[in-house]
Order: C-alpha cells, then sequence, then structure tokens
C-alpha cells in the first residue's frame, strides 16, 4: 500500500510537471519563451509595484487592475508591502523597440522590464492570456516562465470603413479591444467616402445634417440598390460628434492603438458633393448616394478650384485637433478623372501649371494638400494611386493593388505599408462561399492571411526599411452590423496579428492552430461571432494528360475530410479521405470535415467538375493572366473546376486585356461543342466580354473561324452574373482550339472606375 502511494505521487508529481511545462496559448507568439515548473498564482493579497509618478504607466496599472477584476472579482493592491508582487520597472535596454518587453514569471513574483509603457501594456496583453476569458470562480494563475518579447514591424493596422454602414461607438471600442489584445496598434478609420459623412465638422454643419443620412435601401444587394429619389426620407446613417471622437481617441491611447483617420480626397467625395454641390466641378445639386449606383453623381472634388482647397484645409484642421496621430490619411484611389477633363476650372489649372496629364493634376492636388498637412507637422498617407503622375515628396504609400505600388515607392525611399487585396482584405470570404454570408468577393482563408510576409520577394534588401509593416482592411459594402463585423475580422485578426510582431523564423502554422483553440473558446464564452472557416474543405483539381483528380485540403491538421461524389450530402460516415480522387465524369465533390465522429463544417464545401476532352490540356495565352488572378496555375481553363462567387479560387483575371487562349488537345480528335464561363461583378469592376471567338485547327498556325456569340448582357448590370457562352459545332480532325473573348477594355460611363481599366474573368473552356 506504502509503495502504491508513492507511485500515485511521483505520478501525480510528474504530471504537475509536464503540465508546468506547457506553453500558454499566447497569440502572437512571443519571440522567445522559456517554460519553468510552478506558477505565480493572483490572491487577494497580490500588489503591483510600479512608478505611480508616471501618468501613462498608472494608467495602464488601472487598466491590468480592471481586466483582473473583470475576470476574478480580485482588486489588485497597488504599491503595498508584503504577499505576492508584479513588478512593473523601466529598463531601457529591455528591448530595441518601445513597444518590447521582457517578462519574467516566478512563484511569488512577476517581473515586467519595458522602455515605457507600451511595453508594459503588451506584457499585460501576454498575461492576459495565461487568464479565463470570462469572470470565473477558476483561479487566477501565470505559468512560471520567461519571455523577451518584441514586434516584428512597428506599422501592424487594421483598418474599418463605416462611411458604408455606421458603426455605433461600442462597436468601434470592441475593434479596438481585439485589436489591442493581439498587439495591433493601428486603427486606420474610414470616416468619409460617396455613401457616407461620419466625422462632424463644425465649420460645415451640412456634411453631417446631409452627407451622413441616405434613404435606407438595406433589403438591396450594395451595387444593384437603386438611386435616391426626390421626396425620399434619408433615414439611414449617422456620424461621430467631436466629442465622441475624441473619447474613442483617449480609449484607443490607453490600449496603445494610434487613430489614423481618412478624409476622402479628390474622389469618393460624394457625400461631400451631396452637402455642398460647389465642391464639384458642375455644381449641380445631387441627393446621397444609397449604394454603389454611380450614374450622373459627381464623386470628385475640382481640382480647379481654389475655395476646395479652403475647405479641404478647414476640414483637416479641425480632423488633426481630434486625432493626435503622425498620419493622416488622404484616399487618393479610383478617382473618376472624366470631369476634370471636361472642366474650365481643371484646365486652366492644368495650364497654369504645366501639367500635361489629368493624373499629374491629381498629383497637384496631393502635392498641395501634403504641403498643408506637412505645415501642421503631421504626415500624409494615402492609397497607391497617389503615385500616378508623381508622388508628393514625403508621402507614405499604402500598396492594395497588390504589392506593385508598395515596391515602386519603397524604390524610391518612399515609406510604405502593404495592404494587398490578397490576403489581406478582410471584406472577402475566408471560406466557402458555401455557408458563407455574402462577401464582396475574393478568397482569403485563415492560413493565407497567416502565411503573409510584408516584406515582398522583389523588394531589395536594402529597402526593407521603408517597409512600416502591413493592415488588413474592412469594407463594409456587405457588412452592417457588429456581428457581420466580429465574423469577417475573428479569428483573421489573430494570423495578422502574429504575421506582423512575431519574426519570420518563429511562426509555426501547426502550432497556430492549436494555440487559437484557446481563443475560440473564448470567443463563444464572450458570444462573439466568429468564422469557423478554417473547418471548410478546399476542392483543388488536379489535371494532367486528359486525367482529371480532385485533392482535398483542410487547414486544421487534427480534421479528417469525408467526401461525396453523387452530389450527396456527406456526413461522418462517407468515404474517408486519403488520397486525390480520380475523375472519370461530370460529377459535384461535397465534402465536410469531421472531428470525434462530429461534422464541424458549417455547410459542405461543393464543387462542380466537369470531365471534357480538354482536361489536362496544355494553354497558351497571348496576354498571360494578372497574378493576383492566376486561379490554380496557367492551365486553370483546362483543369475541369467551375468558378463560383469567390474570385481568387477558380478564375483567370485579365486586366483590360483580351483573353486569347489556346488549347492543345495532345491529338486529333471531333468535337461538337464548345463552351467557356465567364463573370460579371459590377461593383468589383468585372465586366463580360462583348463576345467570344470559337475557332479550331489541325496544326495550330491555321485556324478555321467556327463561330462567335455576342453578350446579351447589359454592361450596367449590377447583378452577379456567370454566364457560359457556348456553341454547337461540327469539327473533324480537330487538335487545337482556340477562345478570344474579348475585353470591353475600360470600366463604362457611370461606373465608379469609368474610364479605368475593366476585368474580364473566365473560368472553364469546355470542349466536347
Amino acid at each position: 500500500m506504502k509503495q502504491l502511494s508513492i507511485i500515485v505521487l511521483t505520478t501525480l508529481c510528474l504530471s504537475s510537471s509536464l503540465f508546468a511545462q506547457q506553453k500558454p496559448s499566447i497569440i502572437p507568439q512571443p519571440v522567445r519563451m522559456e517554460m519553468s515548473e510552478g506558477f505565480f498564482q493572483v490572491d487577494k493579497q497580490t500588489s503591483l509595484k510600479f512608478n505611480a509618478a508616471d501618468p501613462q504607466v498608472k494608467s495602464v496599472m488601472q487598466y491590468f487592475t480592471n481586466r483582473v477584476k473583470e475576470l476574478s472579482g480580485i482588486a489588485l493592491l497597488q504599491n503595498a508591502g508584503g504577499g505576492k508582487q508584479i513588478r512593473f520597472s523601466i529598463d531601457k535596454n529591455s528591448s530595441s523597440s518601445s513597444e518590447g518587453y521582457v517578462l519574467d514569471v516566478q512563484k511569488n513574483v512577476i517581473d515586467v522590464k519595458a522602455e515605457d509603457s507600451k511595453g508594459f501594456f503588451y506584457a499585460i496583453q501576454s498575461l492576459l492570456q495565461t487568464f479565463p476569458q470570462v469572470r470565473t470562480n477558476a483561479i487566477l494563475q501565470v505559468p512560471c516562465m520567461h519571455v523577451e518579447d518584441e514586434p516584428r514591424f512597428k506599422w501592424r493596422g487594421m483598418m474599418l470603413d463605416v462611411s458604408r454602414h455606421f458603426a455605433p461607438i461600442e462597436t468601434v471600442k470592441e475593434y479596438i479591444d481585439l485589436m489591442a489584445m493581439y498587439k495591433l496598434n493601428t486603427l486606420h478609420w474610414h470616416l468619409t467616402d460617396d455613401p457616407g459623412w461620419r466625422i462632424e465638422i463644425k465649420k460645415y454643419p451640412k456634411l453631417t445634417q446631409v452627407g451622413a443620412w441616405r434613404v435606407d435601401q438595406n433589403d438591396k444587394i450594395w451595387g444593384s440598390r437603386p438611386q435616391a429619389k426626390p421626396g425620399e426620407t434619408p433615414t439611414y446613417g449617422g456620424f461621430y460628434t467631436q466629442d465622441e471622437l475624441k473619447e474613442v481617441v483617449k480609449y484607443a491611447q490607453l490600449r496603445n492603438v494610434t487613430i489614423v483617420p481618412e478624409i476622402e480626397m479628390p474622389g469618393h467625395s460624394a457625400a461631400a458633393v451631396a452637402s455642398y454641390p460647389w465642391l464639384s466641378c458642375k455644381q449641380i445639386p445631387q441627393l446621397p448616394m444609397t449604394g454603389g449606383n454611380y450614374t450622373n453623381m459627381a464623386s470628385n472634388y475640382c481640382a480647379g478650384n481654389d475655395s476646395v482647397f479652403t475647405f479641404l484645409q478647414d476640414v483637416l484642421k479641425e480632423v488633426m485637433a481630434i486625432f493626435p496621430s503622425t498620419y493622416i490619411h488622404v484616399g487618393g484611389d479610383e478617382v473618376d478623372k472624366g470631369p476634370w477633363k471636361q472642366c474650365a476650372k481643371c484646365q486652366s489649372r492644368m495650364k497654369a501649371n504645366g501639367l500635361k496629364t489629368e493624373e499629374e493634376l491629381q498629383s497637384y492636388l496631393i502635392t498641395r494638400m501634403e504641403k498643408f498637412i506637412n505645415k501642421n507637422h503631421r504626415r500624409m498617407i494615402g492609397w497607391d494611386e497617389i503615385l500616378e503622375g508623381g508622388l508628393a515628396p514625403e508621402a507614405t504609400v499604402m500598396s492594395w493593388r497588390g504589392e506593385a505600388g508598395g515596391i515602386e515607392a519603397a524604390k524610391m525611399n518612399h515609406n510604405v505599408v502593404m495592404t494587398p487585396g490578397t490576403p489581406l482584405y478582410f471584406d472577402h470570404y475566408q471560406a466557402g462561399p458555401e455557408g458563407e454570408p455574402l462577401a464582396f468577393g475574393g478568397f482569403n482563408t485563415l492560413k493565407m492571411v497567416y502565411d503573409y510576409n510584408a516584406y515582398p520577394k522583389e523588394l531589395p534588401a536594402d529597402k526593407q526599411q521603408f517597409v512600416l509593416g502591413a493592415q488588413a482592411n474592412l469594407w463594409t459594402e456587405m457588412i452592417s452590423t457588429r456581428a457581420g463585423i466580429e465574423y469577417m475580422v475573428l479569428p483573421r485578426m489573430l494570423a495578422l496579428g502574429e504575421t506582423l510582431w512575431t519574426p519570420a523564423e518563429k511562426k509555426n502554422w501547426i502550432d497556430f492552430t492549436q494555440r487559437i483553440k484557446y481563443h475560440y473558446r473564448g470567443f463563444e464564452l464572450k458570444g462573439y461571432n466568429y468564422s469557423k472557416g478554417n473547418f471548410a474543405v478546399d476542392i483543388n483539381p488536379v489535371s494532367k494528360d486528359g486525367k482529371l483528380w480532385v485533392e482535398l485540403k483542410i487547414e486544421d491538421p487534427e480534421l479528417e475530410i469525408r467526401y461525396t461524389t453523387d452530389g450527396s450530402f456527406p456526413t461522418a460516415n462517407s468515404l474517408k479521405y486519403e488520397a486525390p480522387v480520380s475523375i472519370n465524369s461530370s460529377v459535384v465533390v461535397k465534402a465536410v470535415a469531421v472531428k470525434y465522429g462530429r461534422v464541424m463544417s458549417n455547410q459542405p464545401a461543393e464543387q462542380i467538375v466537369v470531365m471534357h476532352k480538354g482536361v489536362g490540356s496544355n494553354v497558351q495565352y497571348a496576354f498571360k493572366p494578372a497574378n493576383s488572378y492566376m486561379a490554380a496555375g496557367m492551365n486553370s481553363l483546362t483543369d475541369g473546376i467551375r468558378g463560383k462567387s469567390a474570385l481568387n479560387k477558380s478564375w483567370h483575371g485579365f486586366e483590360s486585356n483580351d483573353l486569347i487562349a489556346t488549347i492543345d488537345l495532345g491529338k486529333s480528335t471531333s468535337i461538337h461543342k464548345l463552351s467557356i464561363g465567364c463573370l460579371q461583378q459590377y461593383g468589383s469592376w468585372i465586366f463580360l466580354p462583348s463576345d467570344v471567338v470559337f475557332e479550331v485547327s489541325t496544326d495550330g498556325v491555321n485556324f478555321t473561324k467556327v463561330s462567335v456569340v455576342k453578350n446579351d448582357v447589359d454592361v450596367n448590370s449590377r447583378e452577379n452574373i456567370i454566364k457560359e457562352f457556348s456553341s454547337k459545332i461540327n469539327a473533324d480532325n480537330v487538335r487545337y482550339v482556340r477562345v478570344t473573348a474579348h475585353s470591353v477594355k475600360t470600366c463604362p460611363a457611370g461606373h465608379p472606375g469609368e474610364g479605368k481599366n475593366a476585368w474580364l474573368f473566365a473560368d472553364e473552356i469546355v470542349v466536347e
């Protein structure tokens, strides 16, 4: 009996020791973390030791005290003698970054060292992630460990668009709290745009009296909403008073979050023009926009009118009085320069200043505003279109149209923030789209965000110093509620936090998927509406030499995949995926993730797979698809996979170019039908081709035109349309097929991108 007791005691001690060695689920992963045995247990005698004379440190200590009391009911003592202590001390040598910290946890004392209160705050976030996520009677204890930590990038951002849908103050504060928890430090607050002006400007009260409200069309899809009619009452909207904004700034400062306000110029200004028509070139009164219909709407400031510059300077004076941030964001994107070409004042401005193009006129406006911003001891930042016509001397570029703009600016020794649509637009799908809420398009999964590196491969090493960091953007055309915001940022915000904080060599996707489970439990306990997108199965084609397989993947390595190929709903007892599935005929593949015998997916992933004579054939292009829309590679048009609403999944995209694709079938054959699938998404600047030409050849040199299929869909249709252009033919001895889809080249009149490059998207050339 005594021997058994010794064995049991030994086992318990070993178990306790092993448990003590387990690393807490801290996100982002610290730079260095070493575990030791035992725990520091928080009790009623625990005291915080800090320099109470430093008001910033004192505020951070009060924040920590409040959080511990919320979780446990324990009120930490401050600078009291006796008992266990959590000691905060300034050490200028503790880290190479002001946001870095050293955390040493022992059984009776926790020592925190940092250069200033910022490091203290982030050490506290790491400590809080060792506690229960909500108020319980559980003991608060921190595992004994030594942590040395500091961020990889200075700019770790999230953008929140409140122009399309006004977000209450409480929602913005929650957004800030989430950012702070995962060590993100910059909130880019998109306060003005075409559909709404959200910031009180006392000198121009109509901006919020008129520009903050629109006719409620929320029952309709954004891009298909009709414009407001005279007499309709604008009831949907809202704005922040300057006192409310100052309150949010103070709230964010306590959490180490800097708010960078964005005041759009010279485009995306329809709300301001609706308030004060004299700001536009034509100066014609208009009603606030209800959605994405720009027909006959003025959305630019007149660059030839000096009163416009006075207005913008007056607005920015009030903005800078509210927001103490170093940076002021001026937008500068998607400017419709058509009105400037027809405006006598703008043309006169160009002539007087020797400007040859409207792009140079935009650069003139941006540069002039930069001088004003610099004069007020701030710095200007704008979207990468501010490169067009010449970059303002000290401007910082936010690169959203891929990374090219950021690379160009960094090579010119300008600071840049990387925010490419893929993978950092959080308004894009993160799974599905089966079972997912309607998104703007695209496809950016949790792992894609986690794998992102803000240092582009193409950027020389000596220019990396100009990359401040990165941010993710949440545009809200399709997001009108707090729950919707939560769903689109959680859990992708966590992946972003680790991507921008943790050194690349310390990141580990498998480990991240384990640590994130602790945070999922917290989301559930707090009632957050988070996405379970990493339970979604990804269905990918593999085609070669006329043979076709589908490969099924999932981001969480602990899950198994069950699937069907007959279109039926898969269950935990369906076929288990173990290797690529051979496809011999056209089928509908459906798949779900399963754990512990339970289906985890919200809805099965579903993919139509088309088996035809062209599957696996090589494709030659006259114009290569855009790098951002390569789908599964150069042969995606013959991989048997039909496209869906998620743009990055199965579509090849061509910017302002025709699709001219030649397929080598590998041998001569008879064909009786040719078809190609194309997409129209008006709001994403994607338009169906004007027509599709089908040609065949025996030698790949001499082609015979067999059919021309005209497009019968209006170029201004705002419906999301997948259209198949098909033609029945009768041709023998065909080895080569050439398909030409003629792009509309530029966005049509009335479109927000009027005159700018349009896109053509195609999914599959089917040969039967």
